[in-house]
């Protein structure tokens, strides 16, 4: 597909060349970054053609519909949707709708979740489990959960549910707090005949963990296998080590970890992640987090920086923030961000501008608030040199705002500190 025929780019010389042609629209579709010019080159991809000698695919609806939810486009979405309705060259896949329904539940837009799946079949569709699953879920993304009680009580109308729709319902149950309710919809599930999976177990032990009901969930798990013939994974190991470090057992929760050694169950960050904030809680040196013999991740370091930023070790978090690539973990968005809002609220102005200016080079954007505290703590203090380089490396990064330079013109007019023209070669972006 790459490449160039005299100066123009191959795929769209087959656009010119092949006017009606839809193999060349797809891959223009994913090339295209800008979903407000990809929904453009959907609606018209070539000028030039009737709309009518356009056979669209698809692969192109797909792209165009994926690039559009997650762009929170709904309107434009409506439209697409609307003209796949229309279609006759093919009939469009269930997953389509089930991403559709997902976009909108995340964006907490129930009522248009549920009007895709009442509509499904008027695409020529037809409506399985997994649109089923699709919409449950997104209900409890909204928690909706008397709109999932509702479909779930008549859900043979629908489809016939499987263990991932128990698994949805079990967990919307432990989202609301109701143990009972959970309880009910697993003995359900089993009376039915429905195999639970190591999902379903990991879900209940997970909430009896967070209620500090740690006698039953160690029996859960004990029947796990014993009775259900499910060997616990590392998510069940997670919940259990971090309901034990919370109530302050760190022995048992490392015996968790050396037993899943034993078991040859992979320790992976969730299990670290779990430890290392029950050491922290419970007082414990950095040395002896770095003896839970796992090798941690990003998340881990988040948690441990965090952490020293709360109990006022700015330093340490510091010196552990500066020694993560020394022991092969890059720093993230969220590393940069937690340690620059520490430095802020502690007013070590000098040090958060080496870390803006990082975070910026890295690609990361500041929260808008922590830039606002930025410039502000700078503007009381009067310091005029540093404020006009914090200033900078924002407008490099295109990452200034109106409110930002209002204030900031304001402040060195008041104290003038700077004569206009000095203001000015300062500022100009």
């Amino acid at each position: 597909m790459a490449g160039t025929v005299a100066g123009i780019p191959r795929i769209r010389l087959w656009a010119l060349l092949f006017p009606a042609n839809y193999i060349w629209l797809s891959p223009l579709l994913r090339l295209q970054k800008d979903p407000k010019l990809a929904l453009q080159l959907f609606l018209d991809p070539n000028p030039n053609s009737k709309p009518k000698e356009f056979k669209y695919t698809l692969l192109s609806y797909d792209l165009i519909i994926t690039k559009l939810g997650r762009a929170k486009m709904f309107d434009e979405l409506d439209q697409v949707l609307s003209k796949l309705k229309i279609e006759t060259h093919f009939i469009p896949k269930e997953i389509i709708f089930c991403n559709v329904m997902t976009y909108y539940s995340r964006a907490r837009m129930p009522e248009k979740a549920l009007e895709i799946f009442d509509e499904i079949p008027s695409y020529r569709c037809q409506r399985t489990v997994k649109s089923l699953n699709s919409l449950l879920n997104g209900l409890l993304i909204c928690r909706e959960f008397d709109k999932m009680e509702r479909i779930f009580v008549g859900i043979n109308i629908f489809a016939c549910p499987d263990a991932c729709t128990y698994n949805i319902m079990i967990n919307a149950w432990q989202v609301r707090g109701d143990l009972s309710g959970a309880s009910k919809v697993f003995n359900e599930m089993c009376e039915r005949g429905f195999q639970p999976n190591t999902v379903t177990f990991a879900t209940l032990i997970g909430g009896l963990c967070a209620n500090s009901m740690l006698k039953e969930a160690f029996k859960l798990k004990r029947d796990m296998w014993r009775v259900y013939k499910v060997r616990p994974n590392c998510y069940v190991y997670a919940s259990l080590m971090e309901g034990l470090c919370w109530a302050n057992e760190l022995t048992l929760a490392l015996k968790l970890k050396d037993e899943m050694l034993d078991k040859k169950i992979q320790l992976d960050s969730a299990i670290y992640t779990s430890l290392i904030s029950g050491l922290f809680k419970a007082g414990k040196k950095m040395e002896e987090m770095e003896d839970v013999a796992c090798k941690p991740d990003v998340d881990s370091y988040n948690i441990l920086i965090r952490g020293y930023c709360k109990v006022g070790k700015l330093r340490e978090a510091t010196d552990l923030f500066e020694g993560m690539p020394r022991q092969g973990c890059t720093p993230d968005v969220v590393s940069y961000q937690i340690l620059l809002d520490e430095l802020l609220d502690s007013l070590e102005f000098n040090e958060a501008t080496f870390i803006l200016d990082e975070k910026i080079f890295k690609g990361y954007s500041p929260h808008f608030s922590s830039m606002n505290k930025f410039v502000d703590g700078l503007c009381q203090e009067g310091d005029i040199e540093s404020l006009l380089v914090v200033l900078s490396t924002l407008a490099n990064g295109k990452l200034i705002g109106a409110h930002t330079w209002q204030m900031e013109i304001s402040t060195v007019c008041k104290v003038e500190l700077l004569n206009s023209r000095e203001l000015l070669d300062n500022l100009v972006i």
